[in-house]
């Protein structure tokens, strides 16, 4: 009898490890149906925005591994997702709803946004749970964005990510993207951090925040970027200054687009800087759009035609392309990059509104994911840009 007790619970643990393998399998096959349906850009929008707002404040976990088997293992040895990873995914989500509710009222939304907000941060304005990561100042970014709050109440989260930040500035006077990883430089950290500290010290008056953010674009723009061609490598180590990764990884393309277009757009008109950053803006979209496919998107590696298509890197480096129509002698071709990179990810949109296809999270230095699904961060850059558009009549 206690035998029988055993095997039963011994096949009653193996049908439940069997069924958190199976069931996401199962999952993406049925998401997947009838795929790519949307022609309508104003369904579309609702549709991926309905989305955005339900996944706010219950963000799909992003895995840290590319297991697809046993992923009951990973989940008890805590190596199934990381907080790190949340935080660029909610801003994200975060970034696109704050566009969203520039041309809608959005009642819904903005209580939405508000529950979040307040599991985020206390009644002082502060940080709960206070990012250790540079990945938390794209975060506090996004909440700088949204228009129908007083930001001044979050003041004191946002003074803590700006000395966050400096924490984590090394010998050279860039930011590393972990204090225990400061021989290197990555990519990441432009999208991470540069929006957030000209945001900041543009509204607080703090020049040394700007300052930091254009150091930390300048930097990479010599030491990290292919000649010749002006694509990033995934990062560069400090002491001899070679790149390190792979050069024209989508995804890092896309956070140094974020990093690039973003700061540019918050330096105000007149700034000593933002000519500067205009000239790199140009070059940018002019090396990336020779990377787009045909079909409108970009690939995991943009130099290579045989690679997977990333969605990731296509919602990004789309935003970037909008943004940079805006500049007179690119305007025309940013635009034409823009139309085809959201026809792409019209037809990678699941039934459910989710878009699909964005490559995984990143493992290590030149050791990129395998995996593609779905994605918060794509979700909030395409709501990003399919309101851009509408707000501005494109």
């Amino acid at each position: 009898m206690i035998l029988q007790i055993v095997s039963l619970l011994l096949l009653g643990i193996i049908a439940i490890i069997i069924l958190i393998d199976v069931i996401p399998m199962l999952k993406d096959w049925f998401g997947r149906i009838h795929i790519g349906r949307y022609t309508d850009k104003n369904i579309w929008n609702q549709s991926i925005t309905n989305i955005g707002v339900k996944w706010l404040n219950k963000t799909p976990k992003i895995k840290v591994t590319d297991n697809t088997r046993l992923v009951a293992i990973d989940m008890l040895k805590g190596n199934y997702t990381k907080s790190a990873i949340q935080h660029w995914q909610e801003a994200s989500l975060l970034l696109g709803l704050a566009e969203y509710l520039k041309d809608s009222d959005g009642n819904a939304v903005k209580n939405e946004i508000k529950k979040f907000l307040n599991s985020k941060f206390d009644r002082n304005g502060q940080w709960i749970n206070k990012p250790q990561h540079v990945d938390g100042a794209i975060l506090a970014y996004a909440v700088m964005k949204l228009g129908f709050i007083d930001v001044d109440k979050y003041k004191k989260a946002l003074d803590y990510t700006w000395e966050m930040i400096k924490e984590h500035i090394g010998e050279d006077g860039t930011v590393g993207y972990r204090k225990s990883m400061q021989s290197y430089r990555y990519v990441d950290t432009i999208g991470f951090i540069c929006p957030f500290l000209i945001s900041y010290g543009t509204k607080y008056n703090k020049g040394e925040c700007i300052e930091l953010a254009i150091k930390q674009i300048r930097e990479y723009e010599q030491y990290g970027m292919l000649n010749k061609h002006y694509i990033p490598s995934h990062a560069y180590k400090m002491t001899n200054k070679i790149p390190l990764g792979l050069y024209g990884w989508g995804r890092g393309l896309g956070w140094f687009a974020i990093g690039l277009i973003d700061s540019w757009n918050e330096l105000p008109e007149g700034n000593e800087y933002k000519s500067v950053l205009e000239e790199s803006v140009k070059k940018f979209a002019k090396a990336a759009i020779r990377f787009q496919q045909e079909n409108g998107c970009w690939n995991w590696t943009v130099t290579r035609g045989e690679c997977r298509a990333d969605s990731s890197t296509t919602a990004t480096l789309g935003w970037f392309m909008l943004n940079a129509s805006r500049i007179d002698s690119i305007s025309a071709e940013c635009l034409v990059s823009v139309d085809k990179a959201v026809n792409y990810l019209m037809k990678v949109t699941r039934r459910s509104g989710a878009i699909d296809f964005s490559q995984g999270d990143t493992k290590d230095i030149g050791v990129y994911s395998m995996l593609f699904n779905i994605l918060p961060f794509t979700q909030g850059f395409c709501i990003r840009i399919i309101n851009y558009i509408n707000t501005k009549n494109m």
